[in-house]
């Protein structure tokens, strides 16, 4: 068992104190890197010990690493997107990283961060790599299925979603009757879901599916019991989601309120053919 300190890049939501209880169990000590304004200050209490910072301050985390003997780390949680025009602070080094970086987008800001990580020693490794059973499962996992109406929408709308996935803009669509009501961007699933739901009036399928060549170690799409309340408020019908390449939270609970609402949520895989089932 490898009893090495692990560091923990932590965003917000509930991921970062999941993944620290998960390695502490494991045996290993976790030192924690928590986001002003976006960690969750419980977080201090299931690490051994906590660095807090602001967006950008890549410097301070790479000297709190070194100091804790941390050769690995994780990033889990989220990060408000639009908070990078309004409420970043770099230090130098993260000034002289995101002036190199083109596009400033997830996946290209990541792994430039994750790049200037591993030039110091610190390898970045998959989210996921304690918490395997968070992985959205496949198949319908609510009492009602997807009509074939529904079917038709969650079939075109993935391929909208691989679409925009491919150009790193965003990781969910939202459907009806075959027209692309909302395609999330920098605003975020809920908002996206939001916003075309609004313009469906009810009915609205929304397809979440990971990026083409997602890396695992950072940005997996997430789906939880937010996801459904914000569904549900739109009256929305059917969530889907790409098994096994994203995950899942509060399952119980999420599944529960989709019952409730009459939405159907669904694990949806795609076969070499192209086919999808669930």
């Amino acid at each position: 068992m490898d009893t090495s300190p692990i560091g923990l890049i932590a965003g917000g939501g509930q991921f970062p104190l999941l993944f620290a209880e998960a390695a502490r169990k494991q045996g290993r000590a976790v030192f924690a890197v928590a986001h002003v304004n976006e960690t969750d200050p419980a977080l201090e209490a299931q690490v051994d010990r906590v660095c807090w910072v602001k967006l950008g301050q890549l410097g301070k985390i790479i000297k709190y690493f070194k100091k804790n003997g941390v050769s690995e780390t994780v990033f889990t949680g989220t990060i408000t997107k639009t908070r990078i025009f309004k409420d970043i602070l770099p230090d130098l080094k993260g000034l002289t990283l995101w002036n190199k970086i083109d596009a400033k987008q997830d996946d290209a800001i990541l792994r430039a961060v994750a790049g200037a990580l591993e030039q110091e020693g610190v390898q970045v490794l998959a989210s996921t790599i304690y918490l395997q059973h968070l992985l959205f499962p496949a198949g319908v996992l609510t009492r009602r299925k997807p009509t074939e109406r529904e079917a038709e929408d969650i079939r075109f709308g993935w391929k909208i979603a691989r679409g925009i996935g491919s150009l790193d803009i965003g990781q969910c669509v939202v459907i009806r009757g075959r027209s692309v009501l909302a395609v999330e961007a920098i605003e975020g699933t809920d908002a996206a879901i939001r916003r075309g739901g609004g313009l469906a009036g009810k009915e609205a399928v929304v397809v979440k599916l990971k990026k083409p060549g997602q890396d695992f170690r950072f940005d997996l799409p997430a789906t939880g019991t937010s996801t459904i309340t914000t569904l549900a408020e739109v009256k929305g019908s059917v969530l889907a989601v790409e098994a096994g390449q994203s995950l899942l939270f509060d399952r119980m609970d999420m599944i529960a309120r989709a019952d409730q609402a009459g939405i159907a949520v669904v694990g949806v895989r795609e076969q070499e053919d192209g086919r999808l089932f669930w």
